[in-house]
């Protein structure tokens, strides 16, 4: 009897253990191997995804699965209850109290800063790729207020606050509606993040295509000044402004984001007066909370070491290491516009001292309330005790199918018929090549997405 119930007891914890990405891994597998009707089929029978607790990305990934198939109109209806769910979210404090007493996975996923930035990203991709130019202004204005919001949040420069790619494509969308002045303006906003903010933090640098385009809509605009003193800022001292009758916006969306994955550390405890001291002499961790209960204080220092779980992204290296569209005679290489994997490890490092807190709460109130119920019942404190082992667990949600990084690149058309050759670089030097091709209209701007899903290594991470 006692082995059959250690048998269940191991299953349970292993159960418990199961991260997010293992629990959805038949909706992430056929989607990484680009089966998208079963992926879509497999994400809307997952029961995790059916939960109200992961709501906010079953949202996400129907609006992202049902873009890259090409079903922008329903594509955007989801996006749009993911918008509204992040305008409407309230916090639900008694989901919030039980994280305390089991772990964070009860409470609803609310989503990272950079996830609700790309929800409306997709939402006005979609609009560009029907030639709804000014819905998509529309997303550009709620990104705005999105990005002072976050601004707003967030007063340290060391902090993820301002997104230069989002600026980036605000300033585009700006320039496709002819609308040359916000176009300057979004493009300038992008190139002082880059330079003080993206350089820094994620070693990213402005895209040469974003100058050009900062130049050109600053000689549209009329900023006679403002278009010499950048063109000496970037030392290119002989470039004039090129007209020509359409373009292509080539986004290349390579590889996909990290993964959250969970990782636990043991720590020890020691009292000083009124407070213990929660500490880990290997990694330098030590944080002291005060313990006014005398309940509390036996409880605590009946403890000895105790192991604590935390979330940790894994990265998913991509598999292509560059890519290039040759038109004609020329060559436009794609740059790296926005690196979503760093953005997603800053997001999480920022904010890792208030996981550390709150995991050790978690686990001191359980280990009190364990203590407590062993006073009473021997029998009863070691099935708390196991369950407490078998709960003690990190919050591992986060939108899975984003890209690894977005890169992108301008290139002109001719009315009519366009070909153009996609070139994309494996890491031994081996290109591999696509056909595309495209009708443009006098004056348009079209959009095109490539996604490739291909990563360096395969299997559950």
């Amino acid at each position: 009897m006692l082995k059959r119930i250690s048998v269940i007891s191991t299953m349970m914890l292993l159960s418990a253990c199961a991260s997010f990405y293992e629990g959805t891994y038949d909706y992430n597998r056929h989607f990484e191997e680009g089966n998208l009707d079963q992926a879509l089929k497999t994400l809307r029978s997952n029961t995790l995804y059916n939960r109200k607790h992961a709501q906010f990305l079953s949202y996400l990934n129907n609006g992202l699965l049902l873009s890259v198939m090409g079903r922008y109109d329903e594509s955007n209806s989801y996006f749009e209850k993911a918008y509204l769910f992040g305008e409407d979210y309230r916090m639900n404090y008694a989901r919030e109290a039980a994280s305390y007493l089991t772990n964070p996975t009860v409470t609803i996923y609310r989503g990272e800063d950079h996830e609700h930035l790309m929800l409306l990203y997709y939402k006005a991709l979609n609009f560009l790729k029907m030639e709804r130019y000014e819905e998509a202004l529309v997303e550009c204005r709620r990104l705005n207020i999105r990005l002072l919001q976050l601004s707003d949040r967030y007063n340290s420069p060391e902090r993820y606050r301002r997104d230069a790619f989002i600026h980036n494509l605000m300033g585009i969308i700006y320039q496709a509606s002819k609308d040359w002045n916000n176009a300057f303006i979004a493009y300038r906003n992008a190139l002082e993040i880059y330079e003080e903010d993206y350089v820094r933090l994620f070693n990213v640098h402005p895209p040469d295509q974003l100058k050009t385009d900062l130049l050109t809509a600053a000689w549209n605009t009329g900023f006679k000044d403002e278009f010499t003193f950048y063109k000496d800022q970037f030392g290119w001292n002989d470039f004039t402004v090129s007209q020509h009758p359409a373009d292509l916006i080539f986004f290349w969306h390579n590889g996909l984001g990290p993964i959250k994955d969970e990782w636990s550390i043991n720590f020890m405890i020691r009292r000083a007066g009124d407070s213990f001291i929660f500490y880990n002499e290997q990694l330098g961790l030590s944080f002291a909370f005060p313990v006014t209960s005398d309940d509390d204080r036996k409880a605590l220092s009946s403890i000895e070491v105790f192991r604590v779980a935390f979330p940790r992204y894994v990265e998913r290296l991509p598999l292509y290491t560059s890519a290039r569209i040759m038109k004609d005679d020329s060559i436009y290489p794609l740059e790296l516009t926005e690196d979503v994997n760093r953005i997603a490890f800053k997001s999480l490092q920022e904010r890792m001292w208030l996981e550390f807190s709150k995991a050790l709460i978690r686990v001191a109130l359980k280990k009190a309330a364990e203590y407590s119920a062993r006073k009473e019942d021997e029998g009863l404190g070691a099935v708390i005790g196991l369950v407490n082992a078998m709960t003690e667990k990190a919050d591992t949600r986060n939108w899975q199918t984003l890209p690894h990084s977005i890169l992108y690149t301008r290139v002109p058309l001719n009315e009519g018929n366009n070909t153009t050759r996609f070139s994309l670089r494996l890491p031994n030097g081996v290109e591999e090549e696509r056909t595309f091709s495209y009708r443009a209209k006098e004056g348009q701007t079209l959009f095109h997405t490539f996604t490739s899903l291909e990563a360096r290594t395969r299997g559950r991470y």
